[in-house]
């Protein structure tokens, strides 16, 4: 299992960035909402779904990731350079937490990813097999890794999970520096 850092320090892409973190406690959300603003990148990066290419960083992106307490996953929104979301990213991970004031996640392998278009992907299921085959998952872990995958799924599908909204509310917050 590997342990996943929202500041993406190691990501040598990222040549100029702004970095923001914060507890958040609000009717919606109690955790850690981080805002990363990509300011020079060594090159774009375009990811492939299907038959369709997006753009998910490039310089003037920001990325808000939120950290719910006590749930397992990490949700990240992705907006372009004109404030426009790109895709919302959900690592299911086993926990969350902060570590040397940097804040972290512990990658289960199985991810989402909802898209503007209203479609949602479920992606390395294959990776979450072979971390269970070679003894990287229990199968404890394994099965919260399903479980928390599915129920998200569903929400995003039917539209009722609230943190694609929250994003945008945290976005603005935090760039004005006015969590709540």
């Amino acid at each position: 299992m590997k342990k996943r850092y929202a500041d993406r320090r190691d990501w040598r892409r990222i040549t100029q960035r702004h970095y923001v973190h914060e507890q958040v406690e609000n009717e919606v959300f109690n955790g850690h909402v981080t805002l990363l603003q990509l300011i020079e990148i060594t090159s774009p990066l375009d990811v492939r779904y299907g038959d369709e290419t997006i753009r998910i960083a490039d310089a003037g992106y920001v990325w808000v990731q939120q950290f719910p307490s006590d749930a397992h996953h990490a949700v990240t929104s992705m907006y372009d350079a004109t404030g426009q979301l790109v895709q919302t990213y959900i690592d299911i991970c086993l926990r969350t937490g902060v570590e040397d004031r940097r804040v972290y996640w512990e990658d289960l392998f199985l991810d989402l990813i909802a898209l503007p278009s209203g479609q949602v992907l479920l992606i390395d299921t294959d990776e979450l097999e072979a971390a269970r085959d070679q003894g990287d998952v229990s199968q404890a872990e394994y099965a919260l890794a399903w479980v928390e995958a599915k129920q998200l799924q569903k929400q995003l599908q039917d539209g009722s999970f609230p943190l694609v909204a929250h994003a945008e509310v945290m976005k603005q917050q935090l760039k004005q520096g006015t969590p709540r």
